[in-house]
């Protein structure tokens, strides 16, 4: 331990807090909350003690994961030896950081303590933070392999064994006509919805971004407002509208109430493109004999092509996910994905839901993912990041 930067009581005192804090978590699931905080602190201090006194970093954080591993095989089988080794290989790779001071890595020489805990805290709360908010997916996901009709992990299933997982729900889903239609509807109606609110929403961003238009910000304030008003008071306001014009229960009624939500944010993504837009090139072209639709197409709409697609993007989320409007404003034959979901979770509890939940967050993550690059591609356009 000669060659260790921090106290020995300080690293194995943090050491058997984090040891604590996972065992009131398998505790708890245990029956006895504090028996694992107590054996928990006990065994992440014991573990980094040995490590210390072995004095082989490498070695001894590979041996107390394998170690770890073994025992949460010969405890909970499987499911056991994939948490003892994450565990024990974490412990390890904490006790050293802490022991051969790397936390203060990141942080200037001269950061006081309470800076380096502040910044390791805020780190911590992050990290907390996304996963409450990412743990029902992670957990939605096993659970459409379900071999039963259970939402629930079966044993087989925590034991990794193949009998308990299927594609049942997924086979379901794609040979039902009820979801099928629900599929059919979704795919009708978003792409409607977001032409309309990519269509009108960046025709309104352009013109709002004209200086010499009158009360801009006003305007600006009621086309953003789905956005801040509850959907249940936007959607009762579309029924009571749609059943006097005779617009309730029909398609176009559908498109025209999800397009209502898509413009806000066809709206904003293109105003913050147009922010760094040059207009002399408009100028420019208008001297050169093009006139404004040319203009339009030629010079601006290129430049502001990833605010519009992002806009698009976020219009096509909004209306593929949206239950509420659709449950006021459309009828038996307008049923989307997310109302046949509703119906699923209300009447008839079918596992078929965590199929189509999953396959609703794949599309979610590739749009995400196609936002995330047309965003990047559109500040080095803009020379806001290098290329």
């Amino acid at each position: 331990m000669t060659d260790i930067k921090r106290p020995l009581p300080f690293v194995l005192g943090i050491v058997a807090a984090f040891g604590a804090v996972m065992g009131l978590f398998v505790g708890t699931a245990l029956g006895s909350g504090l028996l694992g905080i107590v054996a928990g602190a006990l065994l992440a201090a014991g573990a980094g003690f040995g490590l210390l006194a072995l004095g082989r970093e490498k070695e001894g954080r590979w041996g107390l994961a394998i170690l770890a591993g073994l025992v949460g095989l010969l405890l909970t089988g499987i499911t056991g030896l994939v948490i003892g080794f994450l565990f024990g290989w974490f412990v390890g790779w904490f006790t050293w950081w802490l022991a051969m001071n790397r936390y203060r890595d990141p942080m200037p020489p001269y950061s006081t303590s309470g800076q380096v805990l502040w910044h390791h805290t805020f780190r911590v709360i992050c990290g907390a933070i996304f996963v409450f908010l990412i743990t029902p997916i992670i957990v939605v996901m096993p659970l459409s392999f379900n071999a039963e009709n259970f939402f629930t992990f079966t044993p087989e299933m925590l034991r990794f064994d193949p009998e308990g997982y299927s594609l049942r729900h997924y086979r379901d889903f794609f040979n039902s006509s009820d979801w099928q239609n629900a599929l059919w509807n979704s795919v009708t109606i978003a792409p409607m919805a977001t032409l309309l609110s990519v269509i009108f929403g960046t025709l309104a961003a352009i013109g709002l971004s004209q200086p010499h238009v009158p009360f801009r910000r006003a305007i600006m304030a009621i086309l953003i407002s789905p956005m801040i008003v509850p959907l249940i008071i936007s959607a009762a306001g579309m029924y009571f509208f749609y059943s006097r014009i005779g617009l309730q229960g029909t398609y176009f009624g559908v498109v025209l109430a999800h397009a209502a939500l898509g413009i806000p944010f066809v709206i904003i993504t293109v105003t913050a493109t147009l922010v760094g837009f040059d207009r002399s090139l408009t100028r420019a072209a208008a001297n050169m004999g093009a006139g404004p639709v040319k203009t339009f197409f030629r010079v601006q709409m290129p430049l502001i092509l990833p605010g519009v697609i992002s806009g698009g993007l976020f219009a096509f989320i909004t209306s593929f996910d949206e239950v509420v409007i659709v449950l006021f404003v459309g009828s038996a034959s307008q049923k989307t994905l997310p109302w046949q979901m509703f119906i699923g979770l209300r009447e008839q509890i079918s596992p078929t839901i965590l199929a189509v939940a999953t396959i609703l967050v794949c599309i979610s993550i590739t749009l995400l993912a196609t936002l995330e690059f047309l965003r990047r591609r559109s500040e080095r356009l803009r020379g806001l990041s290098p290329s």
